[in-house]
């Protein structure tokens, strides 16, 4: 059997400079020095260590497979130590996405996010990492579908053999915590009746439908319905196989080129236009966004990321381009338009969403202030 390799996205929300817009030195200077500690170890082969916004990510290659307890642990005993920080140093938020207290194998339900991978290396295997701040899996269901069913926006899906057959998507319930699988070309319609709705239906995964080659993994993890109460938002990270029979690099990144709405913004509350950035630029400060989203661009080769001769990883901040300034302009001017809407729909969420954030403790003063209307 081939040696397979996996590529694992873990992110936390444990604390952030002057309100919810970033992660400060500190912070990362932590995931540094763990998992630095873990790769000398022989744990993890390789990693590196960014911030989405508010969230601290953690990208490690590895041997151990998915859900592994040694790989969650680490990532789950990093994220406490930098709470510890966070605290010291009287952080806003300190520790929010920490929602249990006790380890029980791997950090799924605990508040953390992740997505992860386990391959079989092809000869190149070029890989895109998508960390998004401000808000909430369902965010990934467009670009998903644009990727993997649209051949407006994937060229591939007609001119590329490789690609014969299409897609098949693992589509997530989050409210019942059921999963459909459904193919494309051939469930299209199927497939968009359920993500076309991404609070409550999650692209968590896809394969190429030919030989069920993994393609693409999403975090699926919502808050709320863990918490039983807003506690921010979900804040998802997505990994995505590039070429050699699957969607071009350029095919990925295309979706981007414009914005789309997304839930989420302010106080997880809000429709807000989605902000491609580079890295340096991953700070959600205009009414706590616009939301963001950063890609990195990397090669897996040998169970690590491709290093250079100082064996520091060779990451690509792909949004870093002018070519991606449109949609910044776009989602600038959107959110200006959305906010001279205040607190009314349809920049506020919908009466049903709104259900898991804060707003039913203002309206519970109300309650008994309610008389019958005469007819």
């Amino acid at each position: 059997m081939p040696e397979k390799t996996t590529v694992s996205v873990i992110k936390c929300d444990i604390g952030s400079l002057a309100g919810h817009h970033t992660v400060p030195k500190p912070l990362l200077d932590i995931g540094e020095k763990c998992l630095k500690k873990a790769q000398k170890s022989g744990l993890i082969n390789s990693y590196y260590v960014f911030n989405a916004g508010d969230d601290l990510e953690f990208l490690m290659v590895h041997k151990k497979g998915e859900n592994n307890p040694d790989i969650h642990k680490l990532a789950w005993d990093t994220f406490l130590e930098a709470v510890e920080k966070a605290k010291s140093l009287k952080l806003y938020g300190a520790g929010q996405d920490i929602l249990r207290t006790a380890f029980s194998g791997n950090v799924r339900g605990m508040g953390p996010g992740v997505a992860e991978m386990e391959i079989e290396e092809r000869g190149s295997d070029p890989f895109v990492v998508f960390a998004a701040d401000k808000t909430e899996p369902g965010a990934f269901n467009y670009p998903m579908f644009k990727i993997f069913a649209d051949p407006s926006n994937t060229a591939g899906l007609v001119i590329d053999p490789g690609m014969a057959g299409g897609f098949k998507f693992e589509v997530l319930d989050v409210m019942e915590n059921k999963k459909v699988v459904l193919k494309c070309p051939e469930e299209m319609y199927d497939l968009i009746a359920l993500i076309g709705t991404p609070g409550r239906y999650v692209v968590s995964r896809v394969w190429r439908a030919r030989d069920d080659l993994i393609c693409a993994a999403t975090s699926t993890t919502r808050l709320s319905l863990i918490a039983g109460k807003y506690v921010g938002k979900d804040d998802p990270v997505s990994i995505v196989r590039a070429q050699h029979g699957l969607p071009a690099l350029g095919e990925i990144l295309v979706p981007f080129m414009h914005t789309y709405f997304v839930e989420g913004w302010m106080r997880g509350s809000h429709w807000g236009p989605l902000m491609p950035v580079g890295l340096k630029d991953s700070k959600c400060t205009a009414f706590d966004g616009p939301p963001r989203i950063v890609a990195l661009g990397f090669q897996v080769g040998h169970g690590k990321i491709a290093s250079d001769d100082n064996g520091d990883p060779l990451i690509s901040d792909l949004f870093d381009d002018p070519a991606f300034d449109l949609a910044r302009r776009e989602a600038v001017e959107y959110a200006v338009a959305l906010r001279r809407m205040g607190e009314f729909e349809p920049a506020r969420l919908s009466a049903e969403t709104m259900e898991y954030t804060t707003l039913p403790k203002v309206l519970e003063k109300l309650k008994d202030k309610f008389v019958g209307a005469e007819s």
